[in-house]
């Protein structure tokens, strides 16, 4: 990792504020041999919490670039004490947090604060996703820091972005999906809405303050002044780009899409079906080459292709109810694995409907040598290798997987980059 200059000799009677032990060799990785990726060199600092920023961030830290994570002394991350189902530490912490340096501060008080300044002399991008107006009480707005720090990208990622009549409102994944209509279109007809059981709003506005950080930089190394710039991701605007399906269909004050569980509201047979042993089986049909194939070798029925109820996708959704029936006496003579094998031959999109134990063992991720294990303080955990990277092709970037970080834990290490001295 590339090492601060000691620009500045003022604060060396700062304290540190680490509380734990130095780094063991629980926490060594094994050299690669690999190129570096291609963020080495790139350091973030960034002032996070909860799911969206870290998710950035660490996807990041996976291209290689040096991510120094700014928390609370003591308690760190509020997202560390989400659960205690990974050994103790929590799930979504250590599904964000991996290769990560922890600086433990208090920026409410002037010497931490300054630490913090003197940090952002040599980062790249700082990321924040504080609550509403923090940074700015912080002086850590893109506008404070731009003629200090004319190279710095400043990403802030918010509920709602920084201005409008919501700017200062609260915002946790279900309320944006509340707002953005996702809670309109999930659950079923019967019962009430259910929302998306993973955070897909913190992910997908993670997701879009990622892909903004890598052409924001790509942009300044084009930009013979290498300035830097300001990034407004709001999970609001980020929910709602997900949402660009349900919006069109209603384009006109159409009727929206109506809940159909995990069935699809305007694609049919979309969805999952019971089997004779109880279990259920998807399957998706997209086109009618394919419907009629279906027909022919899944349902052995092919009359149904011609029958006038089901002629067209249009139809087979407003004649679903009928259709299911025929579908579901079909499959009541088969089981699952049976009826897996009929889709097979036929070229029918069809899945097994998995729980999380299924996941960890899915036979392709295995296959594909998807898992690797990252450090924790709580022993060695399994990881998934980031979509689209390899641990396997030598031609490829290094592809990082180092420890997840302790609270403080790089604190000692970090000061002594900045020449600030234990007090």
């Amino acid at each position: 990792m590339p090492p601060f200059q000691n620009t500045s000799r003022t604060l060396r009677t700062l304290r540190t504020l680490r509380t734990h032990q130095p780094l063991s060799a629980r926490h060594l990785t094994t050299p690669s041999s690999r190129q570096p990726g291609p963020l080495t060199g790139i350091t973030i600092v960034s002032l996070e919490q909860a799911i969206a920023a870290p998710f950035c961030t660490r996807q990041l830290a996976d291209l290689g670039a040096r991510v120094i994570k700014v928390e609370r002394p003591g308690v760190g991350d509020f997202a560390r004490h989400y659960d205690t189902r990974v050994n103790g530490l929590a799930s979504h912490f250590v599904w964000t947090n991996r290769s990560k340096e922890s600086l433990a501060l208090d920026l409410k008080e002037p010497r931490d604060h300054r630490v913090l300044m003197q940090l952002l002399r040599k980062a790249d991008v700082l990321v924040q996703n504080l609550a509403p107006g923090a940074s700015g009480r912080l002086g850590l707005s893109y506008r404070d820091l731009k003629t200090t720090h004319p190279s710095l990208i400043v990403c802030n990622i918010s509920g709602y972005g920084s201005n409008g009549p919501y700017r200062d409102k609260k915002a946790y994944d279900l309320l944006i999906q509340s707002e953005a209509g996702m809670l309109s279109v999930t659950g079923t007809a019967a019962g009430e809405p259910a929302k998306v059981g993973i955070s897909i709003a913190d992910i997908a506005a993670g997701s879009y303050a990622y892909s903004s950080i890598l052409a924001a930089l790509y942009r300044r190394e084009k930009d013979p002044a290498r300035r830097g710039g300001e990034l407004d991701i709001s999970m609001l605007e980020a929910m709602v780009e997900w949402m660009g399906f349900p919006l069109y269909y209603t384009y006109g004050n159409a009727a929206g899409p109506k809940p159909a569980g995990a069935s699809h509201a305007a694609i049919y047979p979309y969805g999952p079906f019971e089997a004779g042993d109880g279990k259920s089986v998807m399957l998706g049909i997209q086109n009618e080459r394919e419907w009629a194939k279906f027909c022919g070798l899944v349902l052995r029925q092919p009359q149904v292709a011609e029958d006038d109820r089901f002629k067209n996708n249009s139809l087979r959704v407003k004649n679903r109810d009928a259709l299911q029936q025929i579908i579901n006496n079909a499959f009541s003579e088969l089981s699952a694995e049976q009826a897996v094998a009929r889709l097979d031959e036929a070229a029918i999109a069809n899945a097994r409907v998995n729980d999380m134990q299924g996941v960890w063992e899915h036979p392709q991720l295995k296959a594909r040598n998807r898992w690797t294990s990252v450090a924790t303080p709580a022993g060695t955990m399994p990881a998934l290798v980031p979509p689209g990277m390899s641990l396997d092709d030598s031609e490829a970037f290094d592809v990082r997987m180092d420890a997840v970080p302790d609270v403080g834990e790089h604190n000692e290490a970090i000061l002594a980059e900045l020449g600030i001295e234990r007090e």
